[in-house]
């Protein structure tokens, strides 16, 4: 299968997603195992593990967003012809562009502001900012996979799927 530049840039993101889920999973235990066995911790594990814990749900909302993973109710979906379906989900996917558009923006000058007051973490004494960027840089790729899904759903609606998911009640 001939995949390009964009599938992988795509690629690239989830597998970012999934080395920051590892981190902090490594984070916690490593955390938790010295803690327990040898009454120790890791300066600034509490404030590490938050600012990667909001790194990982910035870079995943990228990863679900693209996916349409994220939770939907489709019964207005469900019952719409094929022309419908496709006019709900490029409305959706434009809303969700907007929205997330704002969201980038207002994250965006926080990293300013957190950068100007030179907020620090409480043992280390490191800058908070550096983490507030690189969860930032997890909404631009957001932002651009968004982009991505908007576009292949008006030119491309092969590209995209946009089947519901359901898994029937047993």
């Amino acid at each position: 299968m001939n995949r390009g530049r964009v599938d992988r840039f795509i690629d690239g993101i989830e597998v970012t997603a999934a080395c920051f889920l590892a981190v902090v999973t490594a984070l916690t235990f490593v955390s938790v195992f010295l803690r327990y066995f040898f009454n120790w911790t890791i300066p600034d594990t509490y404030d590490f593990s938050a600012l990667l814990l909001g790194i990982l749900v910035f870079w995943g909302i990228a990863v679900a967003n693209y996916r349409g993973d994220h939770i939907t109710v489709d019964l207005v979906w469900s019952v719409a012809g094929r022309r419908g379906k496709r006019a709900l989900d490029i409305l959706a996917a434009l809303v969700t562009l907007v929205v997330m558009l704002t969201f980038t923006w207002m994250v965006g000058t926080k990293v300013v502001s957190v950068r100007a007051d030179n907020v620090l973490t409480y043992d280390l004494r490191l800058p908070v900012w550096m983490f507030y960027l690189v969860a930032w840089a997890g909404l631009a790729a957001s932002m651009v996979l968004l982009t991505v899904r908007t576009l292949r759903l008006v030119f491309r609606p092969d590209l995209v799927d946009t089947r519901v998911h359901v898994t029937p009640l047993e």
